[in-house]
């Protein structure tokens, strides 16, 4: 094997290009820029850009015109373009963005589709661009030339098939049949600067196998120090054995690593990670596991197609191991290699694991290595033989993966473009010869019109064809130009860079076996800058499609990216970035990219990847450690399941009340609504500074409610209770004055939301006052009493009080009413309760033993005794100790919406300690006691909200979050989201597997009547309970129902159910 050479990687000689790409330039002064075929000065009619060999010019006059130059050009060949469609074109008429999984891709094919029907206002169209090509009253040179440039809104029209063909790809549906691949490469964040660490990397090459042992030091990725050697692939490897390739791969691997790695003395276990760039199209369905979908390049090996090929390398290299046989038996993944100095024996030997942890292509190297620390670069361009993008995509958008959050680099592979026939048009008659020359004719056919490996044989049959035409090379043998290969990438270059005249021209013309003259020399020229200015405008169409594409699925008006860049191309066309950025501008003028020149994509910034998977790896493992506890298992939930039943039999059983967590109060409200309520009823709602008073009309047609708030002054409230029930009364007058109602005597339902013990439907004795009140006389006292005597000192007969209820039960006979099914009520809001329907003969704390009786469970205090000590978190203690109630109501303080933020809060704190959140930076904000709100969590943990706005609510918070940040706090949101949802749950299928039990039924029907903003406003508990459910109560069928005012429709329901039991009585 033939080795070139062992010393530092040498940055790229590129001039100027990493320099650039940092110096920002206006877009006028970018489209000021004079690009040509030939260094000669234009003409004075304004600012002016080219594309490939497109001449754009703005007049004083706002219109847009397109000439094509020669030096016999034809001025009837210009065009106008209206100039507002330049600014207005990539903002069609189209739906709201949605942002269901699933949902923005159609929008995207709606907005590329819209491109293509709505053409901008034009003398020149796509229909006729074979006819001016053909043109009869054009020379041979103006015909190859305009053959070679692509009108402005073709180029729109490229974009907009581009992205609808990206929309396909990364469609689960359609993915099969795009030819923008979009493939996953399960890269989900960009170098931070903090990696260190040894890597090793290996590059399989056209002709060679690059390995490289790379050392980072976590300053930014600023200074690596790279060693590398270069083996030449042994002379018929690419075409023969898989098994052939990839030992002497893992040979290069071995003798690399003997030739250049120092011994360690101390004889030290040393861990190498090994990054496999692998410059083919794979599937791609973990960072270390890639199957092969295709060859191409001149690569034909066997037995490879359709197998993973990391586990290929990992095999070979782990038979090329001499591990020792006890220590390889239990090393587990990887492979363990004795390295020393193969020309002494006694040298000391250094035992090093080589594990392949990541394959990725050249284009994603590309873009880690121009991320460095606070800049991160989100797209790459590899413009060299073959031609490829990357970029970073919102995760849910990739439906090929199930990963939702965050955002992962999708490889388009865009060079099979084009392979569908839309193309067609812009391919000539020389890409086409070119194509069917090739080894795969009909595939990659846009890659076949920007490739380097192509470029210089679309000159080589341009000049054929004016060779025929007897346009150049007249009266001389052009015969070398019928051999392939003849006319490469770099006479291409260098005829096309020089700026000395036509001496270096004929030079290298003649030295391939021609006989040009000067007038030669300058169109083979012009030739030549058009084949490359037409591939640098191709690439900058494609760029534009990957931008705006992620403007849109961003939900972005504007969006500022860094592209990282590498290339034959790029290094070797000065001109290429000029056209990439203009040209990508004027297609997408919502997107402002800055060019980042790659430094070694496929060595360096493989060892970022490699060095970001192990980081996150890291992470990952610490991440999963501090959330473990708060990660049930269904063993877990059974068993809170079985805990909650143990508890509701305690609580029913008038032995064991007083020592239950779960208090099981009767309500004495024995029925649900059956649809025979009719008439007028009042219902009074008292939970805080203001009060409801409703009037509830029930006819055959349905429920109508007229309502109206009243306040209660603080002196009130903590006056007398005589003055407090007067003021109540006043306002319950002034509601029936208002409503003609004051001569009616009506039912009232009282909704009392302060801590009583009921032993009437209409009688409850005030425990203790809450939320402010303090009003005298009262506690221990029938607040319905009190609410009579009120009204009979006031003289006040238009009412009467026939049910005291809380919201629970409200929520419940609310959707009862329309639904008779419904006898279950659940809150799940600020705090949490449940209310059901029990049989009497099970209430031991009510008299009676017929028909059935709402029970108020009061679960909040579920776990008050210690039943739940096992699932309390640190966070959970921390956060119950800061509360008013220490040690009460535990299970609501891990389910409501009052404590879930707080939980969250705690959870960052110990991450930023530990240095997974905020790059260890200090967040003084984040030490405030409930400054997370729970509202917070509902918007986080919306199904595609797009990153930038979660690090928009974290701004709120003066809390500066990284991208990885933002997707890791959604993480822990997520989490604590779920184990509420899965607890209630667990609570729930207690309830309903008793009351089947209960009714001697194999499968139970039943209805929930819900309220609470935890689960109607958070987007995804609603479904997490339901799921968790269905999985502890296989047996019970159970519908839920979102209550419509339960503490004031549904107290008028108990007091017209009420008031239909008293009729049917009497």
């Amino acid at each position: 094997m033939g080795s070139r050479g062992t010393q530092p990687r040498s940055q790229n000689g590129r001039s100027g290009g990493a320099d650039r790409a940092d110096q920002s330039m206006g877009a006028q002064e970018q489209d000021s820029r004079l690009w040509g075929p030939s260094p000669s000065a234009a003409p004075p009619l304004g600012p002016m850009t080219v594309m490939g060999q497109s001449v754009l010019l703005h007049d004083r006059r706002g219109s847009l015109k397109i000439l094509h130059r020669d030096e016999n050009m034809d001025t009837s060949l210009g065009m106008e373009i209206d100039s507002r469609w330049e600014q207005s074109w990539y903002r069609p008429p189209a739906p709201p963005c949605a942002w269901a999984r699933g949902r923005i891709g159609p929008v995207l094919q709606a907005r590329a589709q819209w491109v293509t029907r709505h053409l901008p206002p034009c003398r020149f169209s796509a229909s006729n661009l074979s006819q001016r090509r053909d043109s009869s009253h054009s020379t041979p040179i103006q015909r190859a030339l305009r053959a070679l440039s692509i009108p402005l809104e073709r180029l729109h029209v490229m974009k907009g098939h581009m992205m609808q063909d990206m929309c396909k790809g990364l469609s689960r549906q359609t993915h099969a049949e795009a030819k923008v691949r979009m493939l996953p490469t399960y890269i989900c964040s960009t170098p931070n600067g903090t990696e260190k660490g040894n890597f090793l990397v290996v590059e399989l090459c056209q002709n060679q196998v690059r390995t490289l042992l790379v050392t980072l030091y976590g300053d930014g990725n600023l200074s690596p120090q790279m060693m590398y050697k270069i083996y030449d692939l042994p002379e018929g490897i690419t075409q023969g054995e898989g098994e052939a390739l990839f030992d002497f791969i893992a040979q290069c691997v071995v003798q690399f690593l003997a030739e250049t790695t120092s011994s360690d003395t101390n004889g030290a276990e040393q861990y190498l990670p090994l990054g496999f760039v692998f410059p083919f199209t794979c599937l791609q369905t973990q960072l270390d596991k890639a199957e092969l979908l295709s060859w191409s390049k001149g690569f034909n090996c066997s037995g490879v197609v359709g197998k993973d090929v990391v586990q290929l390398l990992q095999a070979a290299i782990d038979k090329r191991a001499k591990p020792d046989k006890e220590e390889a038996e239990g090393s587990g993944a990887g492979s363990w290699l004795w390295k020393g100095r193969k020309s002494s024996q006694s040298a000391p030997s250094q035992l090093r694991r080589v594990e392949v942890v990541a394959l990725m292509n050249d284009t994603v190297g590309t873009m880690m290595t121009c991320s460095l620390e606070g800049r991160a670069c989100e797209v790459a361009v590899v413009a060299d033989k073959g031609s490829n993008c990357c970029f970073m995509a919102e995760a849910y958008l990739v439906e090929m993966t199930e990963e939702t959050s965050g955002r992962m680099c999708v490889n388009t592979e865009w060079g099979c473009f084009g392979d569908d026939g839309t193309l067609n048009d812009l391919f000539t008659s020389y890409d086409q010869s070119v194509d069917e020359e090739s080894s795969n004719p009909g595939e990659k056919r846009f890659e076949k019109m920007v490739g380097t490996l192509y470029l210089g044989e679309i000159v080589r049959h341009v000049l054929i064809a004016l060779t025929a035409e007897k346009a150049i090379f007249a009266g001389t043998s052009a015969a070398v130009l019928k051999e392939k290969g003849v006319f490469t990438m770099q006479h291409l270059l260098e005829i096309a860079n020089n700026e000395d005249g036509s001496t270096e021209v004929k030079r290298i013309l003649e030295a391939l076996g021609l006989q040009p003259s000067e007038r030669d020399c300058g169109r083979v020229q012009q030739i030549c800058r058009a084949v490359l200015g037409r591939a640098a405008t191709l690439h900058a169409t494609g760029l534009a499609a990957i931008l705006s594409y992620m403007c849109q699925t961003r939900d972005m008006e504007s969006l500022m990216v860094s592209v990282g860049v590498e290339g034959e191309l790029f290094t070797g066309y000065p001109r290429f970035e000029e056209i990439l950025l203009s040209v990508s501008r004027l297609l997408s003028p919502e997107c402002m990219a800055t060019i980042l020149a790659s430094r070694d994509g496929s060595g360096r910034g493989a060892a970022m990847v490699t060095a970001v998977a192990l980081r996150l790896a890291a992470q990952r493992r610490a991440v999963d450690e501090v959330l473990a506890p708060l990660r049930l298992s269904r063993d877990d939930l059974v068993k809170v399941q079985a805990l909650m039943r143990e508890e509701m039999d305690r609580g029913l059983d008038k032995e064991t009340n007083a020592s239950a967590s779960v208090r099981m109060l009767p309500t004495y409200v024995n029925h649900t609504p059956d649809g025979t309520e009719k008439g007028d009823f009042l219902a009074l709602d008292l939970g805080g500074t203001n009060f409801r008073v409703l009037v509830v009309r029930i006819t055959e047609d349905g429920i109508t409610m007229a309502s109206e708030i009243y306040v209660i002054p603080v002196e009130i409230m903590q006056g007398t209770g005589e003055e407090l029930f007067d003021h109540i009364i006043d306002c319950i007058i002034d509601f029936q004055t208002k409503q003609n109602l004051v001569t009616q005597m009506l039912p009232l339902g009282f909704t009392f939301s302060f801590p009583c013990k009921q032993v009437g439907l209409d009688k409850a004795l005030l425990l203790t006052w809450t939320k402010g009140f303090s009003a005298s006389g009262c506690v221990g006292q029938d607040v319905v009493q009190l609410l009579r005597d009120a009204a009979k000192r006031k003289r006040h007969l238009g009412m009467q009080v026939v049910a005291l209820v809380n919201d629970t039960v409200g929520t419940m006979m609310a959707c009862g009413y329309d639904d008779p099914k419904c006898e279950i009520g659940l809150i799940v809001g600020t705090g949490t309760n449940a209310c059901y329907m029990e049989e009497m003969k099970n209430v031991g704390t009510a008299e009676g033993d017929q028909g059935r009786m709402c029970i108020n469970m009061e679960w909040g205090a579920f776990g008050d005794n210690g039943c739940l000590d096992h699932l309390f978190t640190h966070f959970d203690k921390v956060v119950d100790e800061s509360t008013i109630n220490p040690g009460k109501q535990r299970f609501e303080k891990l389910i409501s919406g009052m404590y879930l933020g707080e939980i969250v809060r705690q959870i960052l704190l110990v991450m930023t300690e530990k240095e997974l959140l905020f790059q260890s930076k200090p967040c003084p904000k984040l030490q405030t006691k409930d400054i997370f709100k729970t509202k917070f969590l509902s918007t986080i943990e919306l199904n595609g909200l797009a990153l930038r706005q979660i690090r928009a609510i974290l701004n709120e918070l003066e809390i500066d979050a990284s991208f990885e940040d933002s997707v890791l706090m959604k993480e822990v949101c997520q989490t604590v989201s779920l184990r509420a949802a899965q607890l209630c749950a667990a609570g729930l299928a207690a309830v309903v597997e008793k009351m089947r039990e209960n009714r001697g039924v194999e499968q139970l029907d039943v209805t929930v009547g819900v309220d609470g903003t935890l689960y109607k406003l958070h987007p995804c508990f609603s479904k997490n309970l339901q799921t968790a459910l269905k999985d502890l109560a296989p047996k019970c069928n159970v519908t839920f129902m979102l209550s419509e005012d339960g503490s004031g429709k549904g107290a008028a329901l108990v007091a017209a159910v009420a008031d239909r039991a008293a009729n049917a009585m009497e």
